[in-house]
């Protein structure tokens, strides 16, 4: 299995280096900085094979030229949006083999914070750029209600110990918002107490797992009753489904 490291850059971006256990090959996710990859490629004497790109915002591709230009390497992305330097693109759903130092990947459709936005997934491990975070989900940014709640549909019938490297830390405020909506939920309590843990003994909060995000992403619990009731007095009015649910719960965050 890839060994995976997180590359921190920007304001709160993770960049993720998707390291070959059998060689010095490694796959960079999402290279918004070039030189926080370069650092930590050149600390550990890697060798870059492919850049993974999940959409086109500018804290998901401003590095791309530079690495580019300096290992000469493919970029991989949707065939649907421009990203920077692309070579190799993808038109809905597929796999790939990348390189023979890697498991074979598959390709997720996975729009509505964007839309057009792809997701990577290589054994129990998806790289969803900015579409489903720790304990939230992603802006619409030209993409839809109906696109995101579909897309985090779809990811959270993954095995629930899939892991999920998602594009930003927001795990803080994500939580503190998700206590808002559900505040009698126990687990999103023991979450916050951890994440509390995690920080003063220096270690990262990220990766986080499907069976946690079900447990307390208000997103993906749209059909539970405290959630429900919690939109709707926001709303202000009925919601008679878990898409009108999410999307009150969408308008709500970005107020939060």
């Amino acid at each position: 299995m890839p060994y995976i490291q997180a590359v921190p850059a920007l304001k709160d971006n993770y960049i993720w280096l998707i390291h070959s256990i059998n060689s010095n090959d490694v796959l960079i996710v999402d290279p918004g900085d070039a030189e926080p990859v370069i650092k930590a490629i050149t600390k550990k004497h890697r060798s870059p094979i492919a850049i993974l790109n999940t959409h086109h915002h500018y804290d998901h591709v401003d590095g791309i030229t530079q690495l580019v230009d300096k290992y000469d390497i493919p970029v991989y992305g949707s065939d649907t949006v421009y990203i920077p330097k692309q070579s190799i693109s993808f038109s809905g759903a597929c796999k790939i083999t990348l390189h023979p130092n890697f498991p074979e990947f598959k390709i997720l459709d996975i729009p509505g914070h964007t839309a057009n936005h792809i997701a990577y997934l290589v054994n129990d491990m998806l790289f969803c750029g900015d579409t489903l975070f720790a304990a939230g989900c992603g802006r619409l940014l030209g993409g839809t209600a109906t696109q995101l709640f579909d897309s985090l549909k779809k990811i959270s019938k993954l095995p629930n110990s899939t892991r999920i490297f998602c594009g930003h830390e927001y795990t803080q405020n994500n939580l503190k918002f998700a206590l808002t909506v559900e505040p009698n939920n126990e687990e999103i309590k023991k979450r916050i107490n951890k994440i509390k843990f995690l920080q003063r003994a220096g270690k990262p909060i990220s990766p986080t797992t499907i069976s946690l995000e079900l447990a307390t992403n208000p997103f993906l619990r749209c059909d539970r009753n405290e959630v429900i009731r919690a939109a709707q007095r926001f709303a202000g009015a009925k919601l008679d489904n878990p898409l009108a649910v999410f999307t009150s719960l969408r308008v709500w965050k970005d107020l939060f």
